[in-house]
């Protein structure tokens, strides 16, 4: 009687043990086949990021090879037009009947030069030679010069000097383009009458603060206008900055708005 009871329990433990046995084993299944489901989505997610991200180099390479073909159009074949043009102006004789026109010639003239200026400007900002000649703070500071209006903005800068450029040049075009933008976009909707530009560079990382007395955003209504039909600079400006993996933040105290940029080392 004692064997058979002994039999039972026997039994009865090990069915329990084997009961346990399969429960836990299919209990790692389970959570191995979740590890593995997790493991192939981040995968599938880490791809896809990569992919846009290079869909987005690609569209930015893209956009600057274009600048550049641009400027060297508008440099050498409309700005060459225009020389041409102004330079019959100069030959023209001014005497007889052409004489009564001579206001209309010098305003033509006027003009004529005028519309060189601007497409010269025009190609240097597009193509962004002092950038590739001398590096991103000098192209920083004569863009800086170039927008000050004399008593109307004043443009300061203060950029580390240890910073001259990176193995990739493409970084540095992404880099001057936003704050081109930010400026642009500063000056058109801000309309401040100083605008402050410093950098610091550690550790392979550049932080870079624009710093102006107008009208500027802080960081919810950035995020809200740069998903509008209106906020397409806004837009653009995080696409590049996303590209580089850094991040941008606006702000303000009580007298004035700052932009600051994070660019890490790559």
């Amino acid at each position: 009687m004692n064997q058979a009871n002994n039999d039972i329990r026997l039994l009865v433990v090990v069915g329990i043990a084997a009961m346990l046995l399969l429960f836990i084993s299919i209990l790692l299944i389970f959570i191995f086949t979740q590890r593995k489901k997790i493991q192939y989505q981040q995968s599938l997610h880490a791809l896809q990021q990569s992919q846009q991200f290079q869909m987005i180099e690609a569209a930015v390479r893209s956009e600057e090879t274009e600048r550049h073909r641009i400027a060297e159009e508008l440099h050498s074949e409309v700005g060459a037009l225009l020389s041409s043009a102004k330079l019959h102006f100069r030959m023209l004789k001014l005497d007889g009947e052409i004489k009564d026109n001579k206001g209309l010639y010098e305003k033509g003239n006027e003009l004529l030069d005028d519309c060189i200026n601007k497409i010269r400007d025009i190609s240097h900002s597009l193509h962004s030679h002092i950038l590739q000649e001398f590096g991103l703070n000098e192209a920083i500071k004569h863009f800086a010069d170039k927008i000050a209006h004399g008593s109307v903005i004043k443009t300061a800068t203060a950029l580390d000097p240890t910073y001259t450029t990176t193995l990739l040049p493409q970084k540095d075009i992404s880099i001057y383009r936003i704050i081109q933008e930010l400026l642009n976009n500063t000056i058109k909707h801000a309309q401040p009458n100083e605008i402050n530009i410093s950098s610091t560079y550690e550790k392979d990382s550049l932080f870079i603060i624009i710093k102006h007395n107008g009208v500027g955003l802080t960081q919810p209504i950035f995020e809200k206008l740069r998903f509008t039909s209106s906020g397409l600079g806004l837009k653009n400006i995080q696409t590049r900055v996303n590209l580089l993996k850094g991040n941008i933040n606006f702000s303000r105290s009580s007298d004035h708005y700052y932009i600051q940029i994070y660019i890490p080392k790559t």
